[in-house]
């Protein structure tokens, strides 16, 4: 587990960013809203950092909204 992991708070809800390594050298990235919802993405990334940048323009380019109609392990 990466130690760019964090919440991200985005209009009243809790978002937690998980970035963990794939076994491989690569990064992927989950985003789990506050029901329990996860957002995966199929691709891994080259570092953490780009895994967290992408978590973060994703979350600001959506509205929570997106996060909870997901539904349980949805591909990004």
């Amino acid at each position: 587990m990466s130690a760019l992991c964090r919440t991200v708070k985005k209009d009243g809800w809790d978002l937690e960013i998980f970035i963990f390594e794939d076994g491989e050298g690569k990064w992927l990235l989950e985003i789990e809203d506050d029901s329990g919802t996860s957002t995966c993405w199929t691709d891994s990334f080259e570092t953490e950092q780009e895994a967290l940048d992408e978590a973060l323009k994703t979350i600001e380019e959506n509205s929570i909204e997106y996060f909870h109609e997901a539904q349980p392990w949805k591909e990004h």
